[in-house]
Order: C-alpha cells, then sequence, then structure tokens
C-alpha cells in the first residue's frame, strides 16, 4: 500500500506562548497552510511535533482534532513511537480508532535494541493494528540503526509498508532500496538529502523545512517525478542554506522560530528545549526567511 509520493510535513504542534497548552486553532491554521501549498500527508506527533513532552490525554486530542479537520484531504500519519513496545501498541491501537491513515514508529531509544529486538517490536506492534506503518530510523537521535537486511526482513511483514530514513548514510539508503521490494517506500528523512534519495528510487521526504515553504518542497518532489531533474537539483540547491538554517540549533527550535517570525503562531515550546538564545543564530535564521520573502 502506498501512504503517498512526494512531500510530506513533520508537523510541529503549536503551543501557548507558555507552551503550556496546545493551540488547537493554530493547528488547524497549519494544516489548511500545508493542504493549500501541495502538500501530500502529514506526520503529526512525529520528532518536530515534540511528541515527547506531550500527554497521553494531549496525543489523543491532537490526533483526534488533526483527523477530523483534515477530513480526508491528505493522509494523517500519527507519531505512535515509544521504547516501550507496549506503550507504542496502546498508542498505535488508540490513533487507529480515531482514525489515523498511517502510523511512523521511531526505533526504541535510550534502551536501544539489537536487530532481532527491532524486528520483535515492529512485527508486535504491526499484528495489534491493521492500518500501514512507516518505520522510523534516526540513529543520531535514538542511539540505533536498523540494518538494511532488517529493514528487507520487516518490510515482508503486511503492513509495513515504508521506512522514514534519517541516518544521512546513502550507501546504507541505497542498499535498502536495491534489496526491498519496489512496493516498499522509502523517504527521506533528512530534508537536504531529497534529490539524492529520490535519485536512487526513494519515493519522497517527510520534511521539516516544509512546515515554512510547502509549496517549494513540494515542487522540488513533483519536478523529479516529471523527469525535470535540472529544476529539481536547483530547488535542493536553492533550499538548502535554509535547510541549514532549521537546524542551527535542536530541532523544532528553529523552525517554531521561523514560523512565529512569519506569524504562523508555533507557539512557545516545552522543556528541555528552549527559545532560540543565540542572537547569531536568529539573525542567520532571519537573514534566509528574507531571502525566500518569508518575513
Amino acid at each position: 500500500m502506498t501512504i503517498f509520493n512526494g512531500s510530506a510535513t513533520a508537523l510541529v504542534t503549536p503551543f501557548s506562548e507558555s507552551g503550556e497548552s496546545v493551540n488547537f486553532n493554530a493547528l488547524k491554521d497549519l494544516i489548511d497552510f500545508q493542504i493549500e501549498n501541495g502538500t501530500k500527508a502529514l506526520v503529526i506527533l512525529g520528532t518536530t511535533g515534540e511528541a515527547s513532552t506531550i500527554s497521553l490525554d494531549e496525543r489523543i486530542k491532537i490526533i483526534d482534532c488533526a483527523v477530523k479537520h483534515v477530513g480526508g484531504r491528505v493522509p494523517v500519519i500519527a507519531g505512535a513511537g515509544s521504547n516501550d513496545t507496549q506503550t507504542a501498541i496502546e498508542n498505535s491501537k488508540a490513533y487507529e480508532k480515531l482514525g489515523a491513515d498511517a502510523l511512523l514508529i521511531v526505533t526504541p531509544y535510550y534502551n536501544k535494541s539489537t536487530q532481532k529486538g527491532l524486528i520483535a517490536h515492529y512485527t508486535t506492534i504491526a499484528e495489534n493494528v491493521n492500518i500501514p506503518i512507516i518505520l522510523y530510523n534516526v540513529p543520531g537521535r535514538t542511539g540505533v540503526n536498523i540494518l538494511p537486511s532488517t529493514v528487507k526482513t520487516l518490510s515482508e511483514y503486511k503492513n509495513i509498508v515504508g521506512i522514514k530514513e534519517a541516518s544521512g548514510n546513502m550507501e546504507q539508503i541505497s542498499e535498502i532500496i536495491r534489496i526491498c521490494d519496489k512496493k516498499f517506500k522509502v523517504y527521506s528523512g533528512d530534508d537536504g538529502l531529497i534529490v539524492p534519495i529520490l535519485s536512487i528510487g526513494g519515493s519522497g521526504v517527510i520534511s521539516v523545512v516544509s512546515n515554512i515553504v510547502p509549496n517549494l518542497v513540494n515542487e522540488l518532489c513533483e519536478r523529479f517525478f516529471k523527469d525535470e531533474i535540472s529544476k529539481s537539483k536547483d530547488l535542493q540547491l536553492l533550499l538548502n542554506p535554509l535547510i541549514k538554517a532549521m537546524f542551527i540549533e535542536v530541532n523544532p527550535i528553529p523552525v517554531k522560530t521561523a514560523l512565529n517570525l512569519m506569524k504562523k503562531s508555533a507557539g512557545g515550546l516545552r522543556l528541555p528545549l528552549t527559545e532560540m538564545s543565540d542572537e547569531n543564530n536568529l539573525n542567520l535564521l532571519k537573514n534566509e526567511l528574507i531571502k525566500f520573502n518569508l518575513i
């Protein structure tokens, strides 16, 4: 099953200015902004959505709000991962019941896992839901890497349909695409590698920078799929300095700062994340936003 091809956005979770509560009206506005600018799917409660600091009650309300407001216009992919398999199962079942179209499940962090453990973790979750699952490999955050052979084994499971690959290891990503069935989708988890991953058979991107320039990330993917490779490449190169600015401090600090500067009401952050305090970083971010006429 193909959930989406092209550009998906790992959406921020808008809070009040203090970060104390979720701003559901702003969430609806951000969803509309994305869909109106060509985004093909929305990832809710991913890393960029600060899921790790959001209570279960809030997560349920956020997914419910997103599913209802999207209203089937694009797929809603819910971040359901945990380093506790049972918690990931409970999240996944709850989000499926709320109407999420698919799940994004990160590798177990902190306690980590062997490759055997990863297979058991993911297949046990998959056995408990009927909707598609996208694996999420981001070893820089979790401390564990899904090896290509493990991805191959998991890709043969009934409803494990793709992977968000944020290892930054092009050799590894190439091997995953080489050994897995063409129906298994590989999505870039690094905005700076969209065109390189598309060029070896990737199906799209789950993007951070598309929070602020969804039209351009969508166009980059669309140009590539239309064989306008040179134009797609030019867009990648154009976006790279802005992408770099999105990670000048820990994600989602810069992207939320950018949205607020754009008057998009992303609100505050939750501890341990704090507002951007380095004046040089803030000025660099503002300069990149000015170049794209975003502020």
